[in-house]
C-alpha cells in the first residue's frame, strides 16, 4: 500500500455497499407501492384469501378489535411455527448434503411465483390498463419470463443484473400478495417475524444460525434466495471483483480462536453462488478499514496490498446479501401504508432505511452476521404508528388553520 495512502474509515468503505443494496431494496418497494395503488384491492377479496398466514383466524369486518388482535397474534404464531419447521428441515437436508434436492426446490418455487403469482398479477395489470393481448401470446411470455428467470437464478450463470433484477421481482410479487392479508395479521405477522429473525440468527440453537455455522465449517454456499450487492471498482480498461474467502484458524500456540479472512481479487464479472447474510471486516489494529481490498494490475495479474483483515461471513462472496425475505417484509409494510396515505409511506419508508442503514453500521462493527429485519421494521410500525395517531392530526389541523411551515 502507498504510504501516503490514508486509510479508508469503515462507514467511507461501506458507502458503495449501502447504496447498492438500498437501491433494490427501495425499488422492491415502490413497486410494491404502485400496485397497491394501481390494483386498489378490494378489502372483501384480501379478506376472503386463506394461507397459512390465516389458517388459524378469519378476520371479519364485525369483529372487535380486540379479537382482531388476538386473531392476529395466533395466525402469526402459526406462521412463525411452521417458517421455524421448515427452516430446520432445511438445516437437516443440507447436513445430508441434499444441496441438489434444496436447488431444485428452491428453483420450483421461484417457478410457482413467476408463473403463478406473476402471472395473476399480470392479468390485473392488463384489466386495469385495458391492454389488448391475445391469451396464447401472454402465456407464451409468461412462459419465456419464468423459465429465464429459474434458470437465472438456480441453474445457469446470467449477467450479475438479470439474476439481481428477477430478485427483485420475485420479493414485489411476494410481498403484493402478503398485502392482501388482514390488516391486524399483517401488522402482527411483521412484529412476529422481526422477532423470529432475531432468535433465528443471534440464540445459539437458532435454525438461521445453525445453518450458517455448517456452512462454514464446511466451506459451501446454501441454496437460498439472496439478493447479492457486488461491489466492483474499474482501475483503468480493468474491472476487479472483489472476493472474500472466509476461514476459521488458530491464531497462535495459546489457543485463542479468531477468524481469518483471506481475500481472493478477481478480473472480470464473476458471480457467486447464493448464501445467507452480509459481512464485514476491520484491521488488524486499527479502528478503520477498507472493506474492499486495494489492488493493482501488473502483467494481466491482480496483487493484493491490504489483507490483514478479520471477522466472519457467510459465504465465499465478499458483498454484502440481503435474504428476499427482508425485501418482502421491508416492502409489505410501506405496501401496508400505501393502503392508509402517501405520508404514512414516505414515513415507513425513511423508517426503513434508516434501520437497515443501522444494521449495516453494526454489521461493521460487529463483523458478524446480522439479522436485518428487527431494527428497520419496529421503526417502520413505530412511525407508522406516530403518523397516523400524531403527525397526520398536525398536519390536518395546520391545513385547518391555514398554517405553512
Amino acid at each position: 500500500m502507498d504510504q501516503n495512502q490514508t486509510p479508508t474509515s469503515i462507514l467511507h468503505s461501506l458507502g458503495e455497499e449501502i447504496i447498492r443494496i438500498i437501491t433494490p431494496v427501495s425499488i422492491c418497494m415502490f413497486s410494491v407501492v404502485i400496485l397497491v395503488t394501481v390494483l386498489d384491492t378490494d378489502s372483501s377479496i384480501s379478506s376472503s384469501i386463506s394461507t397459512i398466514a390465516t389458517i388459524a383466524y378469519t378476520e371479519t369486518a364485525s369483529d372487535s378489535d380486540w379479537d382482531k388482535f388476538k386473531g392476529a397474534i395466533l395466525n402469526s404464531l402459526v406462521f412463525v411455527a411452521v417458517v421455524t419447521l421448515v427452516t430446520f428441515l432445511l438445516v437437516l437436508l443440507f447436513y445430508f448434503r441434499c444441496t441438489s434436492f434444496l436447488k431444485y426446490y428452491m428453483g420450483f418455487s421461484a417457478f410457482l411465483v413467476l408463473g403463478f403469482m406473476g402471472g395473476e398479477i399480470g392479468v390485473f395489470l392488463i384489466q386495469v390498463s385495458r391492454f389488448g393481448i391475445d391469451c396464447f401470446s401472454y402465456l407464451l411470455l409468461l412462459f419465456n419470463f419464468t423459465i429465464v428467470g429459474v434458470l437465472a437464478i438456480f441453474m445457469m450463470k446470467f449477467p450479475i443484473f438479470v439474476t439481481q433484477s428477477y430478485m427483485v421481482v420475485i420479493g414485489v410479487l411476494t410481498a403484493y400478495w402478503f398485502t392482501m392479508l388482514p390488516e391486524w395479521t399483517t401488522w402482527v405477522l411483521l412484529v412476529a417475524m422481526s422477532l423470529y429473525d432475531l432468535a433465528a440468527v443471534l440464540l445459539p440453537g437458532g435454525p438461521l444460525r445453525l445453518l450458517v455455522e455448517l456452512a462454514i465449517s464446511r466451506d459451501e454456499d446454501i441454496p437460498a434466495l439472496v439478493y447479492e450487492a457486488r461491489p466492483v471498482i474499474s482501475h483503468g480498461n480493468h474491472t476487479i471483483v472483489q472476493r472474500r474467502v472466509w476461514r476459521d484458524r488458530e491464531r497462535d500456540s495459546d489457543g485463542d480462536r479468531n477468524r481469518h479472512v483471506s481475500l481472493e481479487s478477481q478480473t472480470g464479472p464473476q458471480i457467486d453462488p447464493e448464501s445467507i447474510g452480509s459481512s464485514s471486516s476491520q484491521n488488524v489494529g486499527e479502528l478503520s478499514a477498507p472493506l474492499i481490498e486495494r489492488v493493482r494490475v501488473r502483467e494481466h495479474e491482480l496483487e493484493p496490498e491490504n489483507l490483514a483483515l478479520e471477522g466472519i461471513g457467510l459465504g465465499s462472496s465478499g458483498a454484502i446479501k440481503l435474504g428476499l425475505g427482508d425485501f418482502i417484509f421491508y416492502s409489505v409494510l410501506v405496501g401496508r401504508a400505501a393502503m392508509y396515505d402517501f405520508m404514512t409511506v414516505y414515513a415507513c419508508y425513511l423508517a426503513i432505511i434508516a434501520g437497515l442503514g443501522i444494521t449495516l453500521a453494526l454489521l461493521a462493527l460487529y463483523q458478524k452476521a446480522l439479522p436485518a429485519l428487527p431494527v428497520s421494521v419496529m421503526l417502520g410500525v413505530l412511525f407508522y404508528v406516530l403518523t397516523r395517531v400524531f403527525l397526520e392530526e398536525f398536519i390536518v389541523q395546520c391545513s385547518s388553520n391555514l398554517l405553512m411551515f
